[in-house]
């Protein structure tokens, strides 16, 4: 197996990866804050569920980058997959895995807070929502990233 192969695949698995940890971190301190807010406002459920939920988003962002890149993996190794595109792919990996990983874990804080303030019987879950999409934002673009580089290869 040549080093180009070698770096796009590493670049797939660092994708999902990463992203993955992030939003099963995300979403683990969602369902945390959510166990603690229960013992408060149990009718709020559906609020806290749907908070919860948010971080993991980030994990579909890299399987949908893996999906793309993935798809093409066939046709670039018929014609000879250059070191070029190995190191895109890579790059594509590294920055929607990482980014993922950071941007799952502070939207997992950011919901947390705002469950745990629910639960305190404060009526925050429409701001909750929008200061969520903040950190999400980061990795749409990652996203978005991913999506152009997957053009050029």
């Amino acid at each position: 197996m040549n080093a180009p192969i070698i770096l796009a695949y590493a670049g797939l698995a660092i994708m999902v990866l990463f992203s993955g940890i992030g939003s099963a971190i995300g979403v683990s301190m969602g369902g945390n804050a959510t166990i603690g807010a229960l013992k408060k406002r149990d009718e709020a459920f559906g609020s806290y569920m749907l908070l919860s939920a948010l971080p993991g988003t980030q994990g579909l962002y890299g399987f949908a980058g893996f999906f793309i890149i993935n798809n093409q993996m066939p046709s670039l190794l018929e014609a000879g997959l250059g070191m070029f595109q190995g190191v895109a792919i890579l790059a594509a990996g590294l920055a929607l895995g990482f980014v993922g990983l950071w941007s799952a874990r502070r939207q997992g804080t950011v919901t947390s807070n705002g469950i745990a303030a629910i639960g305190s019987g404060h009526d925050v879950f429409g701001n909750t929502m929008i200061l969520a999409v903040f950190p999400e934002l980061y990795a749409i673009i990652a996203f978005a990233a991913t999506f152009l580089i997957s053009t050029q290869l």
